[in-house]
């Protein structure tokens, strides 16, 4: 398979495996940090937190570098949308139903299960401002230039004998 000619697919898969790596750190210390709040029920609540952080912000990234691989048909600037679209909208469905699903579950400890979702937006935000502000990425990407200024070329040059031939006479 090929790379994709796509500039941000790079910054995509670098923010993903960082946030994988940070994922499971940070699972060790909400986990960590639940146990000694609230024991079994802070341990649980403190990981799932982080896992439903890190799955929802993953989607997004997962589902641009999926309709990324579409680019070059014609269609792809609707596959993109609809792709990323349809992303945000599973996400949307799946965080209502987890949430309702967790509503007043007894094992559940609110603070320390809001804690880590917020303790992993934060560090997803971060990943992405790191990996960003240090990846190369042009400022006009995905395009090319002309190889040659059409201004630099005389019109009429190209049909028009050089001076000197002998199909030119001496200038006068």
């Amino acid at each position: 398979m090929s790379p994709s000619p796509v500039s941000s697919t790079p910054i995509l898969r670098r923010t993903l495996i960082w946030s994988a790596v940070a994922t499971a750190v940070l699972a060790i210390v909400a986990g960590g940090v639940g146990f000694l709040v609230a024991q079994g029920e802070g341990l649980v609540s403190g990981l799932l937190g982080v896992l439903l952080s890190a799955l929802f912000l993953a989607i997004t990234g997962i589902s641009i570098l999926v309709a990324n691989r579409w680019y070059g048909d014609p269609l792809y600037v609707q596959f993109f949308f609809a792709i990323v679209l349809g992303g945000w909208l599973l996400k949307l469905g799946v965080f209502v139903v987890v949430m309702i699903l967790l509503a007043g579950q007894p094992w559940l400890h609110p603070m320390v299960f809001f804690l880590s979702i917020v303790a992993g937006v934060i560090m997803s935000l971060v990943i992405d401002v790191i990996v960003l502000t240090r990846m190369r990425l042009p400022n006009v990407s995905d395009t090319t230039l002309p190889t040659e200024v059409p201004e630099d070329v005389a019109p009429g040059s190209a049909n028009r004998p050089e001076e000197g031939s002998p199909e030119v006479g001496p200038r006068s």
